[in-house]
């Protein structure tokens, strides 16, 4: 789904304000889906207690399952997010990598997977408790919404909360049904899916499972990948309820095509460096894990929820860096082979009652995630051959775990007034224990251990009771992932120890508003100052290495609005306003390899990987039965893509359209559509690699491209 930024600066903001909500129309920052004529608001659980967002002091997003799958490839996360403000999801072309992800600007130095962000499947994590997370496992065809919280609160989810996105499963329900769905379109992109659900007393259940694949937009970017999930729900009685899901992806093979330098975008956006094939850069993953959800209530007040899970990762990588460096003896090679075993649990008591005569809800919980990973590295050739597994270059276990401790409780004094407040204890422990002792190659074990104590709160004001003001503000800590730890930057061996973690004090205002004569309209205002903060050194070949700066400060505007008639027609849209600006200079590296950086970045440089502007628009004619269609239109300001902000990509404007045909037939429920993204084929950049040392930042978007899809399900 598209989404997008205009290149304007606050003050022209302020001028194209009335002029955008009067085009365009946006998702009710708290609903992209349901609002209807009577602005009826959905109900989140971000807070870990379920409320409507126009109640709770944060921005809280819920985008549900008609806008997930209606008209989509239903493959990236990122088709669905576009109506969220403060937002970024990039779908990078690259599906070696992960969707790129940032929210109110953390995240977007990010070379693979998702950080800085926190992430849930169902409950469970889908962060390790380094802070890295993936959600290549989420099978979109059945999701049934997904929750985006941003700003103060997030910090109450411990390491790495720049803000949450949590995906929660359709559960099954009514008469068994199957289901089935495929979409075809441009670029030899493939997608099928099969379903189905149902329920038989107090046992409910859904499966679901996917097949991928595509050619790529660009050389050496095919991919493959198959995703199975299930969910199986039993409610012994009606205070107790129990969850299992179970889910597993693969990634046979994904080509990595790399970035692309300023003159190769410019010439052949669809090419490739020749690194990329020399060395057949690819990636392939297997991942499986389940969760145990327990809820119980107790009486009237008290009831407690028990979580665990347990999963297994494999992933192997091979790179493009070039045969000399690896002649280095602690050079750890060309492959990365990675194994992962991860666990945890999370024990949540709630009660509600009454203080002082008001509404008073209080949580607390206690949270432990364990992460044991075998690392290996090998040479990525055997003599002259190129892009093969070689000699063992690196082999050492690494242990993370977390153990963190929470309270939260929200208070409404008076009608008017609600109190949320909280605090989380975090520790982080990593351990790494060096089993490849070779030579020169000494032993590089170690440790390091890193905690915060982060407080949070927040005041929410009902003017009225379509208007309401609230102010947040609270402190967040991000350490170190072990990605960012696994390679120092002088090219000696072992984990960067030297790394600290980054501390952050983040506050928020905003107004929220629903009247059905305008519709729903959202304004936050924010300001997140970060210490230590951890930047790119180098990047080269698919491999970086981290340091700490000094101070940044990101500072934002998020607006959104949506708007319904005729109950068929829906409008919304979503304008952010980001500065993100380093306070202090710092030295870096400007090539690879670096033992010292020396390069100067001035204060005030902007924080690379993320667009002043973005704006995203909507309108749409969806009848739950007959001809149905769409418009979607977006615009991103340019995007500096690196820390001297010496390159660019330019920023752009696309426009998408879509429609289908939604039938009832008998037992049967068909629907199909058609759509054409970048309608008017303009060449951009749709996400860069932050300081990659050899200036290949760009990883171009398609042109216009077609997809066609049909669906159907039947009951029995």
């Amino acid at each position: 789904m598209p989404r997008g930024p205009i290149a304007v600066a606050p003050a022209a903001f302020r001028r194209t304000l009335p002029l955008a909500l009067l085009c365009a129309g946006g998702a009710w920052a708290q609903s992209s889906d349901n609002a209807t004529a009577t602005l009826q608001p959905v109900v989140v659980t971000a807070t870990r207690t379920e409320a409507a967002p126009f109640d709770v002091p944060a921005s809280i997003d819920a985008v549900g399952s008609d806008t997930i799958r209606d008209g989509k490839l239903q493959v990236n996360i990122s088709e669905s997010l576009g109506s969220v403000p403060g937002l970024a999801a990039r779908d990078r072309q690259n599906y070696a990598q992960d969707v790129q992800i940032s929210v109110r600007g953390f995240g977007a130095r990010s070379t693979f997977g998702i950080r800085g962000v926190r992430l849930y499947v169902d409950g469970i994590p889908a962060t390790l408790p380094d802070g890295q997370g993936q959600i290549s496992n989420v099978d979109l065809s059945s999701t049934d919404r997904i929750e985006v919280l941003r700003g103060p609160f997030s910090a109450l989810y411990g390491n790495s909360s720049g803000g949450v996105i949590q995906v929660f499963t359709e559960e099954g329900s009514g008469p068994p049904t199957v289901g089935f769905g495929a979409a075809g379109g441009s670029n030899g992109t493939w997608r099928t899916n099969v379903r189905f659900g149902g329920s038989a007393g107090a046992f409910s259940y859904l499966g679901s499972a996917s097949h991928f694949y595509t050619d790529g937009y660009r050389d050496h970017s095919a991919a493959e990948r198959n995703i199975g999930n299930a969910k199986f729900t039993w409610r012994p009685d009606d205070a107790s309820k129990l969850t299992l899901v179970v889910n597993s992806v693969a990634l046979p093979e994904a080509q990595d095509p790399l970035g692309l330098s300023r003159a190769q975008y410019d010439t052949n956006p669809r090419g490739v460096d020749p690194s990329a094939t020399n060395f057949n850069t690819r990636k392939t993953v297997d991942q499986t894990q389940a969760g145990l959800i327990y809820e119980r209530r107790f009486d009237a007040v008290n009831s407690i929820r028990a979580m665990v899970y347990d999963g297994h990762r494999n992933t192997q990588q091979f790179q493009s860096i070039p045969v000399a460096t690896q002649g280095n003896p602690l050079n750890p090679g060309g492959v990365i082979a990675l194994g992962r075993d991860y666990q945890g649990t999370d024990l949540r008591w709630t009660a509600k009652t009454t203080l002082a005569g008001g509404p008073f809800t209080f949580i607390a919980g206690l949270a432990y995630d364990n992460l044991d990973e075998h690392r290996h590295g090998y040479q990525n050739f055997i003599d002259d051959t190129l892009g093969v597994q070689g000699a063992l270059r690196r082999d050492e276990t690494n242990k993370v775990y977390d153990f963190d401790q929470y309270a939260q409780a929200s208070w409404q004094p008076a009608p008017a007034w609600t109190i949320d407040a909280g605090v989380r204890h975090s520790k982080v422990s990593f351990t790494s224990t060096d089993h490849y002792i070779v030579g020169k190659n000494g032993d590089d074990s170690g440790a390091a251990d890193y905690g915060a104590t982060l407080p949070v709160a927040g005041i929410l004001f009902a003017a009225s009771p379509d208007v309401h003001l609230y102010a947040t503000a609270g402190k967040g800590f991000e350490t170190p992932t072990l990605n960012e730890l696994a390679y120092r930057p002088n090219g000696q061996t072992g984990l960067n120890f030297g790394l600290q973690p980054a501390r952050s004090n983040s506050v928020e205002a905003g107004i929220k508003t629903r009247y059905e004569a305008i519709g729903q309209l959202n304004l936050a205002l924010f300001e997140t100052r970060t210490s230590n903060e951890i930047v790119t050194l180098t990047n080269s070949g698919g491999r970086s290495t981290y340091q700490n700066a000094g101070s940044t400060r990101r500072t934002g505007i998020e607006l959104s609005w949506s708007r319904q008639w005729f109950e068929n027609l829906h409008a919304q849209a979503a304008y952010t306003w980001l500065a993100a600006i380093y306070r202090d200079g710092f030295l870096t590296c400007t090539a690879t390899p670096c033992t010292t950086p020396t390069v100067a970045i001035a204060s005030g440089n902007r924080i690379p990987g993320l667009a002043r502007n973005a704006f995203y628009a909507s309108l749409g004619w969806a009848p739950p039965q007959g001809w149905r269609g769409g418009m979607e239109a977006r615009s991103v300001s340019r995007v500096y893509v690196n820390d001297l902000n010496s390159d660019a990509a330019p920023g752009y404007a696309i426009a998408s359209l879509n429609g289908g045909y939604v039938a009832k037939i008998a037992h049967w429920d068909l629907s199909g559509f058609a759509r054409i993204d970048n309608l008017f084929d303009r060449k951009y950049a749709g996400s860069v690699i932050v300081n990659e040392g050899n200036g290949r930042y760009f990883e171009p978007a398609p042109g216009r491209t077609w997809l066609v899809g049909l669906s159907g399900s039947v009951s029995f």
